[in-house]
């Protein structure tokens, strides 16, 4: 069982880097004399970092059956890549973002929790894998202060309002379906010089014929693109047309499955898309539950191991045929549901989180769980219903409001990020 791949599904906005970064062991660099190929303001981008992230890409592309670009374009890329992530961790440590031992031990229950495996069997499969567990929570913890930065960038946007939405719902443009596509940027630095954009665009325009004559696009996104996505084969994945920009919707509406568009011109600098796939809008069925609920939640004065005992103590009470809502009026710390004899109502299972949604899965309708643990203490579910609803309405809301939001937040981070990369001091030393 190898648990380094899921790892990097539990972080949503794990970078790419740190995900190879913690899947490769380090037994090649160690016997070679390192060197420094990027300096980046106070810290510096090593050759061993480098190589590792670089073996780690080209291993991906190859299992993919992918095109290799050229070495040299994937090393720029990969470089690029690792300097961002670095002026990312310079500018969390500067704005005080701190990771606690703690937060990290929380980080690796969840991933074994997620694995259905204990903390000693997680750590076993990471070093079974090759990887030092000292530089594993190290590349955790670094991941949650670049998290943490970029979610510090998206609460300070304006939030999203019942009138943008209701605007949008009433147009034409949001009833269509989803495209997934991808992505080239061809990027411009902020105040370009007219040379300077005439020498982006010709690029563009070169990238766009080799696509047209056979170039897989993965690859020219790897080998061209400046864009976030590039070392992903510049995939973006499902997006309605109302949560691109209107220049990028207007170009894909009519395009089919395969199909590229143009060089589009945006501030940025050149665009090229490709439509990968398209999907009609459905009826949208949720699964919700009916359950009632008792919490004993963990702190400094009550740790795991005192929380466990009470908790099967409550459980022993509860098979004695004590009454579940009197008990969680008396002992439950979970404040929203205690006052109402632990009566959380129907509720879609994932909004309070995955395992209480297994747990509830599981079970059959009066039912009573057996004590789990979560990272907000140990718990014990009794179900008593379960239904399927009809939220489409709902859900188009929401889809409008999480399309809304996702346009501010790629436009706002990718703005951060590029101000992050100009005003830094970036000394670039590969070989020529």
């Amino acid at each position: 069982m190898r648990i380094l791949s899921r790892a990097a599904v539990w972080l949503i906005c794990l970078t790419l880097i740190s995900g190879v970064a913690m899947s490769v062991t380090y037994a090649q660099s160690s016997t070679q004399i390192d060197s420094i190929v990027a300096l980046v303001d106070d810290d510096v981008v090593l050759r061993s970092e480098l190589d590792l992230a670089i073996k780690g890409i080209v291993d991906r592309i190859r299992q993919q059956g992918g095109d290799l670009p050229p070495q040299h374009l994937i090393e720029k890329q990969v470089l690029e890549r690792l300097i961002i992530r670095r002026l990312q961790l310079q500018r969390a440590f500067q704005t005080g973002i701190r990771i606690s031992d703690s937060d990290i031990d929380q980080a690796m229950l969840r991933l074994a929790q997620q694995n259905q495996i204990s903390l000693m069997q997680l750590r076993q499969a990471i070093e079974a894998d090759g990887e030092d567990y000292v530089e594993f929570r190290q590349n955790i913890g670094e991941e949650m202060m670049t998290e943490r930065l970029r979610q510090r960038v998206v609460n300070s946007m304006d939030p999203i309002t019942e009138t943008e939405i209701d605007i949008l719902l009433a147009s034409d443009r949001f009833h269509g379906g989803e495209y997934n596509i991808s992505h080239i940027l061809i990027a411009l630095p902020e105040g370009a010089t007219p040379q300077q954009i005439g020498v982006q665009e010709s690029k563009a325009n070169n990238v766009h014929q080799q696509l047209l004559e056979g170039l897989d696009f993965a690859s020219a996104a790897i080998s061209y693109s400046d864009s976030q996505e590039a070392l992903e084969g510049g995939l973006v994945g499902w997006r309605d047309l109302n949560s691109v920009p209107v220049v990028f919707s207007d170009a894909i509406r009519n395009l089919r499955t395969g199909q590229i568009t143009v060089p589009i011109r945006s501030p940025a600098g050149f665009h090229i898309i490709k439509v990968n796939d398209y999907r009609d809008r459905s009826q949208v069925m949720a699964t919700e539950f009916h359950a009632l609920h008792i919490m004993i939640k963990t702190s400094d004065l009550v740790g795991p191991r005192q929380a466990m005992e009470q908790i099967r103590e409550i459980h022993n009470q509860l098979l004695d045929g004590e009454d579940f809502a009197a008990l969680a009026r008396e002992y439950s710390d979970d404040v929203t549901s205690a006052n109402l004899g632990g009566d959380l109502g129907w509720f879609m299972p994932e909004s309070y989180g995955e395992r209480i949604g297994q747990t509830l899965e599981a079970l059959e309708d009066g039912e009573i769980s057996e004590p789990f643990q979560t990272e907000d203490g140990w718990h014990i579910l009794e179900r008593l219903g379960k239904r399927e609803k009809d939220i489409t309405e709902e859900a188009i809301r929401n889809a409008a409001r999480n399309n809304l939001q996702q346009q501010k937040i790629d436009i706002e981070l990718e703005r951060f990020l590029q101000e992050m990369r100009d005003e830094a001091f970036v000394e670039i030393r590969l070989d020529s």
